[in-house]
């Protein structure tokens, strides 16, 4: 398969790339992630993926450059990553006890083409305490994750009663698309 350029400091993408023995190196650029209003959660992930992927321009040698932006949407409401244990707090406490959506956007880059897709799944949480919330923040420190939790540390294994839709798009990057888009660049 061609070489892949990973424009992601996310130790999860990380992983899951590597579970699908997929060869890539990391190069990060700095990117400006906001985006117009008005857009959907969908719209906005993809926005900000593609916003990453053409930073990379002419850059990418003959690499397929991958990118990748998740965001938490629960009630209309999009959550980012949380600045602070404060914040983070508050918004597990919005997901406790309810459900919400991880949406995921890739965009693909390769020899002037460009691919963009998402990915929807649905979590649900069961009730948390604030105790365990507070204990959650204090011990895993979820400062780098889109709605303040992992799904695949503690909250993943004793607070997500299920999901409907996508593990790995909940963990950052939806592999089961993102393998068959690959397949399909590899051969322009």
């Amino acid at each position: 398969m061609t070489k892949i350029i990973l424009a992601s400091k996310s130790p999860r993408r990380q992983e899951l790339l590597k579970l699908m023995d997929v060869d890539f190196r990391i190069v990060l650029k700095e990117v400006d992630e906001s985006y117009p209003d008005g857009l959907t959660p969908a719209e906005i992930a993809v926005y900000i993926a593609e916003k990453k992927a053409l930073a990379f321009d002419e850059e990418a040698d003959d690499a397929i450059v991958l990118t990748a932006d998740t965001i938490v949407e629960i009630d209309g409401k999009i959550l980012g990553k949380p600045k602070d244990a404060d914040h983070a707090v508050e918004m597990l406490q919005m997901l406790s006890g309810n459900v919400h959506r991880v949406v995921t956007g890739v965009c693909l880059m390769y020899k002037g083409h460009v691919n963009k897709f998402f990915d929807v799944s649905e979590v649900f949480f069961r009730k948390l305490t604030d105790a365990e919330i507070i204990n959650y923040v204090t011990k895993y420190k979820p400062f780098d994750k889109a709605g303040a939790y992992g799904i695949q540390e503690w909250v993943g294994v004793t607070a997500i009663q299920r999901i409907n839709g996508s593990y790995t798009n909940v963990v950052g990057l939806p592999t089961e698309k993102l393998y068959q888009q690959l397949l399909k660049m590899a051969k322009l």
